[in-house]
């Protein structure tokens, strides 16, 4: 495969599996819609970073590690399952707090439309975690790069060229999806609202975890 089919191939299934729903579009959208589009962003930075890093370790061959250590998969596996339940259980409690969902409505609300808030730095680390605690995202890099290395490349940087070609649909995505709630910011912001928000992805964190938790590797 020459380079240039190399990348529009990559290109268009990086596509697919980007428009795909799952666990951080889940987590995009919700920041954005209860925390603001500054801290949205920095959760799918963080997202990003950790494709771009699962692509340069499954490029130096360090994912390979995964998919043939059962131990270190299973301790990747189980501290993930940790952080997506502590994660999932944090905003399930935020929800049954009428107070706490009151907090973070005023605070969206002073910040306005494109405030970070001083504690938004955090969302990257989130974003971040979610993606590298993820075993089966380093798995899937490692089946999945190398089915479109170039011929006569240096097998390194093209793989990091795709996992930014990657990395760079998922910032656009995470972009179009906080523009979406642009116009219902001000429903967003009322406390009923932020605590279903905190509660439904809450529960769809605690589900991924569960069930990063429980798989039986085939």
């Amino acid at each position: 495969m020459d380079p240039l089919s190399a990348v529009l191939a990559f290109s268009l299934a990086a596509a697919l599996l980007t428009l795909t729903p799952g666990l951080d579009t889940a987590l995009v959208l919700r920041t954005a819609a209860v925390e603001g589009p500054g801290q949205a962003m920095l959760a799918g930075a963080g997202v990003s970073t950790g494709v771009l890093a699962w692509g340069l370790m499954a490029a130096l061959g360090l994912g390979a590690v995964l998919a043939v250590s059962e131990t270190a998969y299973l301790l990747l596996r189980i501290a993930g399952a940790v952080y997506l339940l502590w994660l999932g259980f944090g905003m399930l409690r935020a929800a049954l707090s009428p107070e706490r969902a009151r907090h973070l409505a005023a605070m969206a609300s002073a910040k306005g439309a494109g405030g970070t808030g001083g504690g938004g730095r955090g969302w990257y680390w989130r974003g971040l975690l979610t993606n590298l605690l993820n075993p089966k995202v380093g798995v899937f890099y490692v089946s999945f790069l190398p089915q479109f290395t170039a011929e006569g490349v240096p097998v390194v940087a093209f793989s990091v060229g795709l996992a930014a070609i990657h990395a760079a649909m998922g910032i656009a995505w995470f972009a179009l999806l906080t523009l979406a709630t642009r116009p219902i910011t001000g429903l967003l912001k009322r406390p009923a609202v932020t605590r279903s928000l905190d509660g439904l992805t809450g529960a769809v964190l605690i589900g991924f975890g569960l069930r990063l938790a429980l798989e039986r590797r085939s």
